[in-house]
């Protein structure tokens, strides 16, 4: 009787399962985490760009000036404000990403009274610290790939937005004579088009707005799928449990 009861338990947990997954897919534009994930996406290609531009000059500037005394303080700095950066990136993560991000090793045993803003009196220490912590240069990682993920983000958003929109509007604007672009496609004879569809009669206008009930669906929920593998990505490269403690 066990091993009847066994395929009965485990088709009952894959429909519970798929229940379960189902509802949360309908339930994505009621949830409040919905709409943090679509601000998480919307800061990240602003944010990404002036870490990128930020970081690769700081890197030129100091490689360029290595001759002179300047060059090596100036690449230090830089490589503590990436790890400044990916401290506030776990803080995103953590509030908008839902996600439970770690703040680089380094970071966590920022100390200003320790004597790191002066030579002398545990500065070399902790440059030392600073330079060999796993996570400092995951931090580097971070800050570059940031750059890429935004750059995704705002793609996903304009496009996503731009379809939805365009389907749910169809029965307002699709004999609107001052409508002269649809998504995808321009106007023919005057028509509202939605890529190659042209829409022309109100029941079309309708079954579009429709297809864009649907659409805005599928896209929350991809979108809320890219903020949570970037927040997840970034909870991973800043992890701290499997870095070993440095022994005194």
């Amino acid at each position: 009787m066990a091993s009847n009861s066994a395929p009965g338990q485990s088709s009952g947990a894959a429909e519970s399962s798929l229940s379960a997954t189902v509802r949360r897919s309908l339930g994505a534009p009621l949830r409040i985490q919905t709409y943090k994930n679509l601000l998480y996406l919307a800061l990240a290609f602003p944010l990404g760009l002036v870490y990128f531009v930020g970081l690769a000059s700081g890197v030129a500037l100091g490689v360029g000036l290595l001759v002179t005394w300047i060059g090596l303080p100036i690449l230090l700095v830089t490589l503590f404000a990436a790890t400044a950066v990916a401290g506030l990136e776990a803080a995103l993560a953590r509030s908008l990403g839902g996600v439970d991000a770690s703040v680089p090793r380094f970071l966590a045993e920022f100390d200003v009274s320790g004597g790191l803003v002066s030579p002398g009196n545990g500065f070399v220490a902790a440059v030392r610290r600073l330079v060999t912590a796993r996570t400092t240069w995951t931090s580097v990682v971070l800050v570059l790939a940031k750059f890429g993920f935004g750059l995704l983000s705002f793609v996903a958003l304009t496009v996503s937005g731009a379809v939805t929109g365009a389907f749910l509007t169809a029965p307002f604007v699709y004999d609107d004579p001052d409508v002269v672009l649809g998504v995808g496609g321009t106007v023919v004879d005057g028509d509202y088009t939605v890529g190659p569809w042209a829409v022309d009669t109100f029941p079309e206008a309708l079954v579009a707005s429709v297809v864009g009930v649907a659409f805005l669906f599928v896209a929350l929920n991809l979108l809320n799928s890219l903020a949570r593998v970037h927040a997840r990505y970034t909870a991973r490269l800043l992890r701290v449990d499997d870095e070993p403690t440095e022994r005194g």
